[in-house]
């Protein structure tokens, strides 16, 4: 099957091409540029629009539909940070043998403390839609001579990277058991040992400073305890920078959970949207990498729709258009090791996104999708 999208705008990850014809031949680009004259099986008209890579969601948890629901916004991958194996393994067959989902990557279960965080939102979500949740399913880790045999359950699973929880709870006002330092080191050291990356929750500033002493390779949130201009939060950026270390920006999810706290009268953590935007600008100026994700989950950030909104609230913080659109591509792509996609380019994988409109320069454009390609299939709209 020979595709050709003609006179379209091309973001490909990195860069903006004015005007190009872009041929999708089976599941793989084939051709971006001038020369799309071969006769095609199909063909797209491109003027007006803008071609854009699958988008990448780095922090969602995936369940019954989430994966279709994904790929409907025209996010066509998704980086899983907690599913548990009963869940998993079912999502991982129908994102393996069906191209009308997103595909999948997933840490399966995630390292916490016993009674950790998110063991109390199991808890209070037994018995809603979510059935078969069952927070005694996790496998805690209470000492650093446990971490070896965890890393070694979790590859079992077929974890792509290892997730650790440092929450100690107080930014939801509440107080949970949280991971000592050296539990954090023995899981991160245990895990690079096997090949896989270490990505941390860890919401406030002084968790991401264990995280970081930890060796890990990525934060799964931005950090929201601090206020809008403190400059300590400028300090941990620039540290945050210097190891090396990528941070998945979640604006969305703050933005969720500061409406709960206004919505229910809660008022012990309403600034934690805010002080989420002071971390992204102070990451943003030290030149930290900055990966777009929502946590999505059944409910608020919803799966694909999320993205969106959080590509609107990355530029509303300051990011330009092609940073943010850069961040849910080819920055989530590099970092998480997915080299067959996140650009186009000859090669690669179609998963391709085709919007109304210019998003490079209007980040809203994105919404208004006309076209979604996964693996070269054309999605029904």
């Amino acid at each position: 099957m020979r595709t050709l999208i003609r006179d379209v705008r091309v973001f490909d990850g990195e860069r903006t091409i004015a005007t190009a014809d872009v041929v999708i031949e089976d599941s793989t680009i084939a051709l971006v540029g001038a020369g799309g004259d071969r006769p095609a099986d199909v063909e797209v008209e491109g003027t007006g629009r803008t071609l854009l890579p699958g988008l990448i969601d780095a922090h969602t948890h995936v369940f019954d539909g989430s994966l279709a629901q994904a790929l409907r916004c025209g996010v066509t991958t998704e980086l899983d940070m907690f599913c548990l194996p009963q869940i998993l393994a079912g999502q991982r067959r129908l994102a393996a043998d069906n191209d009308d989902v997103a595909d999948l990557r997933s840490a399966g279960t995630l390292a916490t403390a016993p009674g950790g965080h998110p063991t109390q939102l199991l808890a209070a979500l037994a018995g809603t839609v979510l059935n078969g949740l069952d927070a005694a399913a996790i496998d805690f880790v209470s000492d650093p001579a446990q971490a070896p045999a965890f890393v070694q359950a979790r590859l079992a699973e077929g974890a792509d990277y290892l997730k650790i929880v440092i929450d100690d709870g107080a930014v939801h006002g509440a107080d949970l058991p949280v991971m000592t330092a050296d539990i954090a080191a023995a899981l991160s050291a245990a895990a690079h040992e096997a090949g896989l990356r270490v990505i941390a929750h860890a919401i406030t500033a002084s968790e991401v400073e264990i995280a970081l002493e930890a060796g890990v390779d990525g934060l799964a949130h931005v950090w929201a305890d601090l206020a809008l201009d403190d400059p300590a939060s400028q300090r941990l950026a620039e540290r945050v920078r210097a190891r090396g270390v990528f941070v998945v920006t979640t604006l969305a999810y703050f933005e969720a959970i500061t409406a709960q706290h206004v919505e229910t009268a809660d008022c012990a953590r309403p600034g934690s949207s805010i002080n989420a935007i002071g971390a992204l600008r102070a990451l943003r100026r030290a030149g930290a990498p900055l990966l777009a994700g929502t946590d999505a989950t059944p409910f608020v950030p919803a799966h694909g729709a999320g993205m969106h909104r959080e590509l609107q609230l990355l530029t509303e913080a300051g990011l330009s258009a092609e940073e943010a659109l850069a961040a849910a591509t080819s920055v989530p792509a590099r970092h998480f090791g997915l080299a067959d996609r996140g650009r186009i380019a000859p090669g690669l994988r179609a998963d391709l996104v085709l919007v109304e409109g210019d998003p490079t320069r209007d980040i809203t454009a994105t919404g208004s999708i006309a076209e979604v390609w996964r693996r070269g299939v054309r999605q029904a709209r």
